[in-house]
């Protein structure tokens, strides 16, 4: 069976798994992982010996965590943080953030939570003279320049024309993102800077193809542009074709060939939050179901996997980061991919599972299911 089937746009998903304990489970973990004193989450959930340890807190992450408990919220569900308060608490840090990523972030999640605190945002940081920066440097990233798209775009539909050069923005960031795409269905990594910078330049990670991918859409959504659509389209045929058998979303894509060029880890994230957020996205804008490679994702998760194991643990309300390999393991795959073309095809015998819940991860999943939940 094919992985894609065209249907009318804007039929109704049809998702069979459990997607109602799954954003359960995330709801209660991101409200157990929230650190109300400091108003950040925390960076990751470990599970030890002695019980669960959370360490350490990241501003990023906590952006999006609040995307996904803003769409739940949207969504008219009950959130475990006050998500209004929560981003009070980072916009008054807003002009300490230097990261390009992370702003972009920001006007995303402002541009869907608060069209006010987006202009607000947009005016105060001077975002076309910090962007135009960005894009003027050698050294960014597609996953950057997805987020940032993707932003602008959200921004454009909740300003209304407020911020005319928002658009033109978007162009520019567009055509630089777009200059990473190999023609072959898959984006590279974009230019990090330096040796390994250019010796990545073209393995793009399963990040790099599915920020894209929603970022393209919702451009789409925007301006019209047809190329944008197609090249999301490209994209998301491609990783589906590529997919395990047991429904893994590999790690490392080389651009230049269309092909996976390193498998492990399996992340938790990429099949239950970040292919569905940008799948069901470009099913949304293109009128093509995706719903049999999201649910071949999902049953992964559930333990239809290489160990058997459901990564969900209920009692910890965490869902468990990756299977990976010894990283010796790992890096002789990616490199005799990325010199000489070659893919391991044998199942490892060798995997473990990562006991770490990282709770962006959580905020992907709710961000993807949030509308398909029920209530």
């Amino acid at each position: 069976m094919s992985n894609t089937t065209r249907v009318a746009p804007g039929s109704a998903s049809h998702v069979n798994s459990p997607v109602h304990e799954l954003v359960g489970l995330a709801l209660k973990g991101l409200g157990e992982a929230y650190d109300r004193e400091n108003e950040l989450f925390h960076f990751k959930i470990r599970k030890t010996g002695s019980g669960v340890v959370k360490l350490g807190h990241s501003l990023r992450y906590t952006i999006i965590c609040l995307l996904g408990l803003a769409k739940i919220e949207a969504a008219g569900k009950t959130c475990p943080v006050d998500v209004g308060k929560a981003l009070e608490s980072i916009l008054r840090r807003a002009h300490s953030i230097h990261d390009t990523g992370d702003l972009g972030l920001l006007i995303w999640l402002c541009s869907m939570a608060s069209a006010h605190d987006a202009e607000r945002l947009c005016s105060e940081l001077h975002i076309r003279d910090n962007f135009s920066a960005y894009l003027s440097s050698n050294a960014c990233t597609t996953t950057e320049l997805a987020w940032c798209l993707t932003a602008l775009s959200y921004a454009c539909l909740a300003l209304d024309g407020k911020i005319p050069q928002l658009l033109e923005l978007a162009d520019g960031f567009y055509r630089k993102l777009v200059a990473g795409y190999g023609g072959r269905g898959i984006f590279g990594h974009g230019n990090c800077g330096g040796v390994r910078g250019l010796l990545r330049a073209n393995i793009g990670c399963f990040a790099d193809q599915v920020y894209p991918i929603y970022a393209l859409s919702k451009y789409f959504t925007v301006s019209g542009n047809p190329e944008a659509l197609r090249i999301a389209g490209e994209c998301g045929s491609a990783i589906c074709k590529l997919q395990g058998n047991l429904g893994q979303w590999w790690w490392h894509y080389n651009a230049a060939t269309g092909k996976v060029a390193g498998r492990y880890p399996v992340y938790s994230v990429h099949q239950d939050g970040m292919a569905p957020m940008a799948l069901f996205e470009l099913g949304k804008t293109s009128g093509t179901d995706y719903c049999d490679s999201i649910d071949k994702g999902l049953a992964w998760i559930y333990g239809g996997n290489e160990l058997n194991r459901s990564m969900l643990d209920k009692d910890r309300a965490a869902i468990w980061r990756n299977f990976h390999r010894p990283e010796i393991l790992k890096y002789m795959e990616l490199t005799s991919s990325a010199l000489f073309g070659l893919i391991w095809r044998k199942a490892p015998r060798d995997l473990k599972m990562l006991y770490e819940c990282w709770p962006y991860h959580l905020g992907w999943v709710l961000y993807a299911f949030a509308d398909k939940a029920p209530s």
